[in-house]
């Protein structure tokens, strides 16, 4: 047991799916996990370890942002032997041309937050190589239409600064969100696996959004790819 999570030693898989939302990882243990046991309810940040396709797996809410991103992370890796971290995401797209359910493999994220700093000198942590490979290839094989690119993860969800997403996005960045670069960051300094797949759940440039129930659960084809993948590593 940690000071956030109550799990008792063992009771967390090697390998992890994170989500922001807790609901969402309540969502894929319910709807996705055989014999899923939930694990944690401190501050109502749920987790769950379960099976699928055989393979142990489990799934754990982070909240919002990189510092609760971070706390949960160290948390899994120093108190629970943590190996590999997959992130089960979404984000807002500053490409136009990205479409609401548009799956993006996340290569690295640039980011505006100090804290990710703490953890890498780099100005945009990258994802696992092979990890990122292995979603490729895994795409493929399942029929599911991926974007491979970069992410920028930002401190600020709302901000002044009504402009700072045009540099990134002329610089080919696909979307925003508020968790990857620390999770590149801590993986790299802590050495564990680790890789962000995101869901478009609004885009910036058009406007577009989509509803808080899509945002929950209506993920399929980024699950699917992201479970496949992970039965995969832990065999």
């Amino acid at each position: 047991m940690s000071l956030h999570l109550e799990a008792s030693p063992g009771a967390i898989a090697p390998l992890v799916l994170i989500a922001g939302d807790p609901l969402r990882a309540r969502h894929i243990a319910e709807t996705q996990l055989e014999q899923a046991v939930c694990y944690n309810r401190i501050r109502h940040m749920l987790g769950y370890t379960g099976y699928y396709r055989g393979q142990r797996l489990s799934v754990q809410g982070t909240g919002i942002g990189i510092p609760s991103t971070a706390l949960y992370l160290h948390e899994l890796i120093h108190e629970y032997g943590v190996k590999v971290v997959m992130r089960v995401g979404t984000c807002g797209a500053i490409q136009p041309e990205l479409e609401l359910g548009s799956v993006i493999i996340a290569s690295r994220a640039l980011t505006d937050s100090a804290a990710v700093r703490a953890f890498s000198p780099a100005p945009s942590p990258m994802a696992d190589p092979d990890m990122m490979n292995l979603a490729q290839q895994k795409a493929r094989l399942l029929n599911v239409s991926v974007e491979v690119g970069p992410l920028f993860s930002t401190d600020l969800f709302y901000s002044p600064d009504t402009a700072r997403y045009q540099k990134p996005a002329a610089e080919g960045v696909l979307g925003v969100d508020m968790e990857t670069a620390m999770l590149y960051a801590m993986a790299s300094h802590y050495g564990i696996q680790a890789l962000a797949l995101l869901t478009v759940s609004d885009n910036i440039i058009t406007g577009a959004t989509a509803p808080a129930v899509a945002r929950e659960k209506h993920n399929e084809a980024m699950m699917q790819l992201a479970l496949e993948l992970a039965a995969d590593l832990a065999s």
